[in-house]
């Protein structure tokens, strides 16, 4: 048994090492340099499903943005439905996570069309703007502000009201 507890702590060890702030800073360099994709997804790599339901939405988000840059049409499908169920169980998981519900949002106003994963955009817009105000750590407002300034999902309107918080 005591066995046991060393080796479910250890592996839990791996994960609670990540740095929020680092995992949010890796997202956004990703998102926007494809040199930089395969070392978010790295950062990643021992995020399970039995983890914090933010990280397992950014692990989602490393997949996805993993396949963008696929070789085959195949792998970019393949790869992008596994990132996106990541995504949704973070989703199932944590619905009231402001930065879940962010990642997703990201990832839908980011996919093609033609995979049909933009189901959620109103309501993630939704779900942030009502809960922007109640963001206590710094970093993540800053982060979701970064976003939502340049998103063309959000207004002029909808954009200086989070912007001038």
């Amino acid at each position: 048994m005591r066995f046991l507890i060393i080796i479910l702590s250890v592996f839990s060890l791996n994960t609670q090492s990540l740095n929020f702030d680092a995992v949010r800073d890796a997202y956004k360099v990703a998102a926007n340099d494809k040199t930089k994709v395969e070392s978010f997804h790295k950062l990643l790599s021992k995020v399970n499903k039995e983890d914090n339901a933010v990280l397992i939405a950014y692990k989602g988000a490393s997949i996805a943005l993993l396949a963008k840059h696929a070789k085959t049409i195949k792998e970019k499908k393949e790869g992008f439905i596994e990132g996106v169920s990541f995504i949704e169980y973070a989703i199932e998981k944590s619905p009231d996570i402001i930065e879940v519900r962010f990642v997703r949002l990201s990832i839908q106003e980011n996919s093609p069309k033609l995979l049909k994963y933009k189901s959620n955009l109103e309501e993630d817009k939704q779900f942030l703007l009502a809960q922007f105000k109640n963001i206590k750590f710094p970093h993540l407002k800053n982060h979701i502000k970064d976003y939502i300034s340049q998103s063309k999902v959000f207004t002029d309107e909808e954009k200086s009201v989070i912007l001038g918080s």
